[in-house]
């Protein structure tokens, strides 16, 4: 029956989904190219509030825990385990006096209004999964630059988005750059649920009612802390608040 009803309601939201998508690519534009950075910033933070609003035609809601436990003034890496695409409008919106910045493959870097032109001018770094060499140095890049302006990198270790809620294997080696070259940073570890359940039947229709939770475990400083250990206590505290 749920997925009956949902038929409508997701044609619907992918509507105003685009409607959001296609308004804010100008509006992005003008912000990064007149006004500059802060600007553009604002433009991108206001998109992903309204993207989270549309969400609501779903039936979804969404709560964002424990964001004070967050320090301010400091490097950020971000780790979250990854479910859907639907996790990324709540981090850059509830996070986004944190400036929080993505690792992304480069197929999301063209033809997505106001997305693509986001990652490819915030901040953000486009890398080929495929390309280590290419990979590794932008990783390396991002971390120069949260190190440098106190800024956040988010990372998904698993690598690929998990279509059940079940947690999958993190990988080290983005992590493992981003720790070394912002060594000032704070591991802020997020676990997220129930995102998965939008996109049980698929990109089409989409699951309704859904209550996604993103619960911030306590976050702690990396400097002197050797990174299997970083790389230990990060992936526990993120599977530890997954609910499947």
């Amino acid at each position: 029956m749920e997925k009956i009803l949902s038929y409508p309601i997701s044609i619907l939201y992918y509507l105003v989904f685009l409607l959001f998508l296609l308004i804010f690519h100008p509006v992005q534009w003008v912000c990064f190219n007149v006004f500059g950075y802060k600007a553009h910033k604002k433009s991108v933070d206001i998109l992903n509030g309204c993207l989270i609003r549309t969400s609501h035609l779903l039936g979804n809601t969404f709560e964002f825990n424990n964001i004070d436990r967050v320090p301010e003034g400091v490097p950020l890496i971000i780790v979250a385990n990854h479910q859907s695409m639907h996790d990324i409008p709540p981090i850059i919106w509830f996070m986004r006096k944190f400036h929080p910045k993505f690792i992304s493959k480069k197929e999301l870097g063209k033809g997505i209004p106001s997305v693509s032109y986001n990652l490819r001018h915030g901040g953000s770094v486009l890398i080929d999964r495929k390309d280590p060499k290419q990979a590794l140095p932008a990783i390396k890049q991002m971390a120069e630059y949260i190190e440098k302006n106190n800024r956040s990198a988010v990372i998904f270790p698993e690598g690929t988005r998990s279509k059940t809620g079940v947690p999958k294997k993190f990988s080290e080696n983005g992590l493992k750059i981003l720790c070394k070259y912002a060594p000032s940073a704070y591991i802020v570890p997020i676990s997220i649920n129930n995102s998965w359940k939008i996109v049980r039947f698929g990109q089409f229709p989409l699951g309704l009612c859904n209550r996604l939770t993103f619960t911030i475990q306590e976050p702690f400083a990396i400097k002197n802390i050797p990174f299997e250990e970083v790389m230990k206590r990060t992936e526990n505290a993120v599977i530890q608040g997954i609910k499947n």
